[in-house]
């Protein structure tokens, strides 16, 4: 059986690639696209169409049919599988609740490592590291005027903190955190009111590091680590 022609697969451009083309499948499946009997694409066709390697693309098709959301065909390739609802949510339910615990962890260890990294940049920072946090801030306030959404000078401005605390591991570290925690930011700034206090929690942060006032750097992170987690846990 043809590929449906409304069928469209786009490159997936994440370190675990696997996971972004379980997703995609997932959602074409899920929305009716891909029905059941569909005959996927031979492997090497699917893996250029969606910008993977083969090695990540079987990974990915072995966790759907792991799932029961394809079958593979001996001598004919894999085809979707004829589900129920209750089967295709099952797995999304799973994963949203899994991806609930995971977040609480990731914003655990930020409450564990961000307020000593704010105490040391309070007694580390140069005039050109504050420089750089009010130009930040400046372009988070110009953004937020506009309506736009700056959830990556949300990141760039607690990057700059963990680089005025002078410890280059830690840069590593923290850069990781925040990239899984791209999504739960922008979530979190969607919700009323929250660009306002994020912006004054970072005011706070960086009047207390502009004072050298380590103490209050570290009341002010840990304040602004709380306000995030009260609204990201609900979202989720």
């Amino acid at each position: 059986m043809p590929l449906p022609s409304g069928v469209r697969f786009t490159a997936v451009r994440r370190t675990r690639v696997y996971e972004g083309v379980v997703r995609q499948l997932q959602r074409l499946i899920a929305d009716g696209k891909l029905k059941p009997g569909d005959m996927l694409p031979p492997e090497r066709e699917l893996a250029e169409r969606f910008g993977v390697s083969r090695s990540s693309l079987r990974d990915a098709i072995r966790s759907l049919e792991l799932a029961g959301l394809l079958v593979p065909k001996h001598g004919e390739g894999t085809v979707v599988a004829d589900v129920s609802a209750d089967a295709l949510i099952a797995p999304i339910a799973s994963v949203l609740v899994r991806k609930r615990e995971l977040i609480a962890e990731l914003l655990d260890v930020r409450k564990m490592l961000e307020p000593s990294l704010a105490a040391r940049a309070a007694e580390n920072a140069t005039e050109e590291d504050i420089a750089e946090m009010e130009d930040i801030l400046r372009r988070q306030r110009e953004k937020a005027l506009r309506g736009e959404t700056w959830t990556e000078e949300d990141s760039e401005f607690h990057y700059a903190i963990a680089r005025a605390s002078r410890n280059s591991v830690v840069l590593k570290v923290l850069d990781v955190l925040m990239d899984l925690l791209r999504e739960t930011r922008a979530r979190a700034l969607q919700v009323e009111g929250r660009v306002q206090r994020s912006l004054a929690g970072h005011r706070r942060l960086l009047d207390a590091i502009k004072r050298h006032d380590p103490d209050a750097a570290e009341r002010a992170v840990k304040l602004h680590i709380e306000e995030i987690e009260s609204v990201v846990m609900k979202k989720f």
